[in-house]
């Protein structure tokens, strides 16, 4: 039987309670025991383990979604369709689950972010540059207008908020020069704070791997910070 919304809204913090007591989120580095109780058949386990990791999902739906569209689609319903989505395919995951559940209950939201695009956008939403095809399919790409503007954040005066145009022009230009994957891996760490291991599983590299591409990213937008920030000359990251 598919899981309703009403399940989704007024499900009970008993299990999340749970899940919280047996591992903490930046520990479970691998989703082990959550696996592990989503496995033992406990019914309120994958609304408890989606519950505990919604705000993550939803700081990806934020990022990600198409402006074109933020007035027509509400990002809680696409994490609602996640999870009821996510509830169909759950035996499917179990029987051969190659990733962590949270990177698995990312690429579904990812999905259906996707399909709301293209629900309300059709072909305007293959438009080059709304897409990123570095998974096993298309997703929606993190633009650079968005991510200029989380780093430069504001600035009130008039002669600061000339400054801030002509450096989130500077950052636009380099988002868009990186390597594809170098970018991705910037998106992923910084923005969405995804671990290391977390990055390498959505992008099917190896860890050490993220973590230099990670850094590469990070030199390329501090070359161009370093007159905005002069005594760092780097942007600020989450960890290696």
């Amino acid at each position: 039987m598919k899981p309703s919304r009403r399940f989704f809204r007024s499900h009970s913090f008993t299990r999340l309670q749970y899940l919280f007591r047996m591992t903490s989120l930046d520990s479970d580095s691998t989703g082990q025991a959550a696996l592990d109780a989503l496995s033992a058949g406990d019914e309120g386990a994958l609304a408890a383990l989606f519950e505990r990791y919604r705000d993550r999902l939803a700081r990806m739906v934020s990022l990600r979604m198409d402006r074109r569209v933020q007035g027509r689609v509400d990002p809680s319903d696409v994490l609602q369709d996640s999870f009821i989505e996510a509830a169909e395919r759950l035996p499917d995951y179990l029987a051969n689950p190659e990733v962590p559940p949270f990177v698995w209950m990312r690429f579904i939201t990812a999905q259906k972010l996707l399909q709301a695009h293209r629900q309300h956008l059709g072909a305007k939403s293959r438009d080059a540059g709304r897409e990123v095809s570095l998974y096993r399919q298309a997703f929606p790409e993190a633009p650079s207008a968005e991510l200029a503007a989380q780093l430069v954040g504001q600035r009130t005066s008039p002669s600061q908020a000339a400054m801030r145009a002509e450096l989130k022009l500077k950052l636009e230009d380099a988002l868009n020069g990186m390597d594809a994957i170098d970018r991705e891996v910037l998106v992923l760490r910084h923005f969405e704070r995804l671990s290391r291991a977390e990055t390498a599983k959505v992008l099917g590299i190896d860890p050490a791997a993220a973590g230099k591409r990670y850094h590469r990213a990070l030199k390329r937008l501090g070359a161009v910070l370093r007159e905005e920030v002069p005594r760092t000359g780097r942007l600020t990251g989450h960890g290696s």
